[in-house]
């Protein structure tokens, strides 16, 4: 039976330059409730920074962007999805329509906005093409959305994405299986970007197991460790740290400090965001009236 409630979740995000880094080449998004009718969408991305993609800062504010929109529209449309019919057809959306239409809306946002900010030098040449022009704007993107019944995750590069489910069990579902070596990755930019794109899909049948919590990161953090678990124990160390501090203040003014430090040992632009389910008597309060919302809707249809 699935249970009709959702639990607020408490947010947390925080972006640092990698050390002499012109500017910072990495965007994130920590937006809505994760209720039915206002998801909560995570995302991350990660410019590619070299001369090559000179405009890529722009291009991951873009992929964050046009993530966000069609995210929070596929988490409202997914308010109704413990029917197994309808939870088939939203889970062959999720894989294979959803990655289309994010790198067809990046890619015309990146087009456009060359079109409007054409180099100078290039205004008497030859009008470069698409692949070219869209280089200049080369991302990663890592990005989440979470309803009470479902979560749901794509990748495209690399960074990390990593779910403390509700047994407190830490689990990163989209690690590719084998690391890209030195400073390859996968990215908006490329031909046929979807298929590269992976996907985790994570249905919630009660409310009580939900993730505790969900991180994302750009690649400056976890590259920031020498041992290879690094990664892994500083995200439980932060679930730990935010379970005794009781709703993330604490951890949210030192989040700054920790990714400084991060970005000084990988040298690289440095992006966290989190979201972290708080229980409690205004948790509960919230369920119910969510309940009684969903309860409401479904009798006047």
């Amino acid at each position: 039976m699935v249970t009709l409630r959702v639990r607020p979740w408490e947010t947390l995000g925080e972006s640092v330059p990698g050390v002499g880094k012109r500017c910072n080449q990495d965007w994130y998004v920590c937006q809505g409730a994760g209720s039915a009718a206002d998801p909560l969408v995570l995302a991350v991305a990660d410019g590619h920074g070299s001369p090559a993609y000179a405009r890529s800062e722009l291009g991951a504010r873009f992929a964050v962007d046009r993530f966000t929109v069609l995210a929070a529209e596929f988490g409202r449309a997914a308010h109704d999805c413990h029917d197994s019919g309808r939870l088939a057809r939203l889970m062959t959306y999720a894989r294979d329509d959803f990655p289309r239409a994010l790198v067809r809306e990046w890619r015309a946002a990146a087009l456009g906005h060359w079109d409007r900010h054409r180099p100078v030098a290039d205004g008497t040449g030859p009008r470069p093409g698409a692949d070219e022009r869209l280089r200049l704007y080369g991302t990663t993107l890592i990005g989440a959305v979470l309803t009470p019944w479902l979560l749901v995750a794509w990748q495209l590069g690399d960074g990390d994405l990593a779910v403390v489910a509700h047994d407190g069990t830490l689990e990163r579902p989209l690690a590719p299986a084998e690391e890209a070596l030195g400073d390859e990755t996968d990215s908006l930019c490329a031909p046929r970007a979807w298929r590269q794109m992976r996907m985790h899909w994570a249905p919630v049948f009660e409310q009580a197991r939900l993730p505790r919590l969900v991180v994302l990161s750009t690649d400056g953090l976890s590259k920031s460790f020498a041992a290879a678990d690094g990664y892994a124990a500083f995200v439980a160390d932060l679930r730990d740290r935010l379970a005794a501090d009781g709703g993330g203040a604490g951890v949210r003014d030192l989040l700054p400090q920790w990714l400084a430090q991060a970005a000084r040992h990988s040298g690289d632009d440095t992006t966290l965001t989190a979201a972290l389910r708080a229980p409690g008597p205004e948790a509960e309060a919230e369920a119910e009236a969510e309940a009684e919302r969903l309860c409401e809707r479904k009798t006047e249809s």
